[in-house]
C-alpha cells in the first residue's frame, strides 16, 4: 500500500520556524485529503491542518496564522510551513490522507519538532 515519509523537523528556537515533508509512494493528492497531525507526551493525537484535491485548506485555531500546508502533486509531497512556533508545538509530526472522513494509510514514524530555547 501507500507509504508517507515524514521529515524536516528539529530544533528550533521560540518564534523560528521550520518546513516539514511529506513523501508518498503513490498519486494520492488528486484523489485524497490530506493532513496534518501531532502527538505531544502524553497527550491524543491532534490534527492540524488539511489540504483537500482542490488545494482548500483548513486549520484549527491553534495554528491559524502560523502554520500552512501546501502539497506538490506531480512530486507526491506534501509540505508543512510552520512559522512563529511556540513550545507548545513541540510534538512528533504525522501526516496521513482520509476519504469519506476516514483516515486511510498507517502512521508513519513521524518527525520530532521541538521548540525551546
Amino acid at each position: 500500500q501507500v507509504q508517507l515519509v515524514e521529515s524536516g523537523g528539529g530544533l528550533v528556537q521560540p518564534g523560528g520556524s521550520l518546513r516539514l515533508s511529506c513523501a508518498a509512494s503513490g498519486s494520492i493528492f488528486s484523489i485524497n485529503v490530506m493532513g496534518w497531525y501531532r502527538q505531544a507526551p502524553g497527550k491524543k493525537r491532534e490534527w492540524v491542518a488539511s489540504i483537500n484535491s482542490g488545494g482548500n485548506t483548513n486549520y484549527p485555531d491553534s495554528v491559524k496564522g502560523r502554520f500552512t500546508i501546501s502539497r506538490d502533486t506531480a512530486k507526491n509531497t506534501m509540505y508543512l510551513q510552520m512559522n512563529s512556533l511556540k513550545p507548545e508545538d513541540t510534538a512528533v509530526y504525522y501526516c496521513n490522507a482520509q476519504r469519506s472522513g476516514v483516515l486511510i494509510y498507517p502512521w508513519g514514524q513521524g518527525t520530532q519538532v521541538t521548540v525551546s530555547s
